[in-house]
């Protein structure tokens, strides 16, 4: 439900955003309100309270928010607080940014690689990974993963590069498996 919530509210604020032609606006000042909300733990209860009236809710929202950000957004929020997807805010902010990024043509990668990698490897798989790839440009996750043995695990939305030491093994045991003697 989460994520149909985030399509829709998502979309349209990319929509608006597109129509409006302030895509750039839009992505900074959701930067800006996705860091508020992350830093500010007490405003999550608050806005989550039954106790609390929506309209006394958007009130708060307003307060912090009114003259910091666009009208747009302003009204954005006060839609999702009326609608009672407050809840869902999160994903609907990052289902937007995610959204402005494959409209740039602007990829995420998430490699995970046995051993650190050095800046030398880092920008070659950059430029292997922008010729294989329709994206103008990639931001890369690293992460070390040392059960991989050697290589490394490439996922790109849902597409996965599995070049790992670990995974060439499991098909060599399954095959190996597969012949009798």
């Amino acid at each position: 439900m989460a994520k149909l919530v985030a399509k829709t509210y998502g979309d349209a604020l990319f929509e608006l955003a597109l129509e409006e032609d302030k895509v750039d606006v839009f992505v900074e000042e959701t930067n800006g309100i996705l860091q508020v909300l992350q830093e500010n733990a007490e405003l999550h209860k608050l806005m989550n309270h039954p106790k609390i009236t929506k309209e006394e809710k958007n009130n708060v929202m307003e307060e912090i928010f009114k003259g910091r950000i666009s009208e747009e957004l302003t009204g954005f929020i006060h839609i999702i607080v009326t609608k009672d997807r407050y809840n869902e805010i999160t994903y609907i902010f990052e289902y937007f940014l995610d959204k402005v990024k494959e409209y740039k043509n602007i990829g995420l990668a998430y490699v995970s690689a046995a051993v650190e990698l050095n800046e030398t490897q880092k920008k070659e798989l950059m430029n292997r990974l922008l010729q294989i790839t329709k994206y103008k440009q990639i931001d890369i996750v690293y992460s070390v993963d040392t059960a991989l043995i050697g290589g490394m695990v490439i996922r790109i939305g849902d597409r996965v590069i599995d070049s790992s030491i670990r995974t060439k093994l499991y098909e060599m045991s399954k095959n190996l498996s597969k012949i009798q003697l």
